[in-house]
């Protein structure tokens, strides 16, 4: 079968791989299409040694069931389905709990990430990663797992502090920007602040349910506190979806006293929170900063369920597996719209 993988660090390519099999507790999926995540890209230009080579990566999977191995049940040979990425040790406090992305055993790790990926005709994933999807299309199901779940998290995270009245400024409508854009007017009654370099993302934020946008850039600060009112008071919420310095810049000066930084992006830009006597601290007291990370299995059972009332969409741009590079570079470079999905 065909697959894309990482044969060395920076190099991806497409290659011939023999069909897995399942084994116990598995199943085998006909991939029926995978997002191209920035974490992907990250991936590719990590240092030897980072990630298992050669590998398929891919961790945005919808597939179709044709296989499944010794002991699995409550499945069928046929089924539409959607994969969750994390795989965590299944025995400490926190994956016991439900909470997989807190694992306090295994580092961070899953299907495309520390295994074989989606990008290929065939992959298999353990059975009880899998969500069902009804009549969901596939290629917007893929987006669900990661750019959809992630977000989602982010405002589950928030919701006590995301109440009616309240404003939440999303910096970066990119792939997962623009899924909780469409989050937050579906599931809370505030006032949606959308910040971006491009005005396609922004008119994208305004389609998603954004009231306001605002270009990003040495006056944003001040429109967004135009919006929100002055210091002390603020965005009660700021999720980043970037964090390079000039984001997590703007996010520290919008947030409000007692607000939440919630920081998704992996830009690795710095945010400084400690303070002095001489020196105020750079963001307001009482100020809470978190960095979260995907999502649980229930809360992407969620997410589908909103997918499938016709409450959450993608925006999509698709590409041919083969087309694998192109799709990544024109990643990299900033011109995907929405999120980039592959399809074999």
């Amino acid at each position: 079968m065909r697959a894309i993988q990482l044969t060395a660090p920076g190099t991806l390519e497409q290659v011939e791989v023999p069909t897995p099999a399942p084994g116990p507790g598995e199943a085998l999926l006909a991939t029926a299409a995978v997002g191209a995540c920035h974490s992907d890209l990250h991936i590719l230009d990590a240092p030897a040694g980072a990630y298992p080579t050669p590998m398929t990566i891919g961790h945005e999977i919808s597939g179709r069931i044709v296989g499944l191995g010794a002991g699995v049940t409550g499945w069928s040979e046929g089924e539409s389905v959607a994969v969750y990425g994390i795989i965590g040790c299944g025995r400490c406090r926190a994956c016991l709990r439900g909470w997989e992305n807190q694992c306090r055993t295994v580092p961070i790790g899953g299907i495309g990430i520390s295994r074989d990926g989606g990008l290929a005709e065939y992959v298999v994933v353990p059975a009880d990663r899998l969500l069902p999807l009804g009549e969901l299309d596939p290629v917007q199901a893929a987006p669900l797992t990661d750019a959809g779940l992630t977000p989602y998290h982010a405002i589950g995270i928030n919701r006590d502090a995301l109440r009616p009245g309240t404003c939440c400024v999303v910096i970066g409508i990119g792939g997962l920007g623009h899924m909780a854009v469409q989050i937050l007017a579906v599931t809370t009654a505030v006032t949606i602040i959308a910040v971006d370099t491009s005005d396609a993302a922004l008119r994208l934020a305004k389609r998603m349910g954004a009231h306001h946008t605002v270009a990003a850039g040495p006056t944003a600060v001040e429109q967004i506190r135009e919006l929100t009112g002055p210091a002390p008071d603020g965005a009660d919420v700021v999720l980043d979806f970037v964090c390079v310095d000039a984001t997590l810049a703007t996010a520290r000066q919008v947030v409000s006293t007692g607000g939440q930084l919630t920081l998704v992006g992996l830009g690795g830009g710095s945010l400084c929170l400690a303070a002095t006597v001489a020196h105020p601290p750079p963001v307001p007291m009482e100020t809470n900063a978190i960095i979260p990370f995907w999502g649980t299995r229930a809360e992407l059972a969620e997410v589908i369920a909103l997918a499938g009332q016709g409450l959450l969409r993608a925006e999509v741009q698709t590409f041919a597996m083969a087309e694998a590079v192109r799709a990544y570079g024109q990643l990299r470079a900033g011109d995907v719209h929405g999120r980039a999905v592959l399809v074999p």
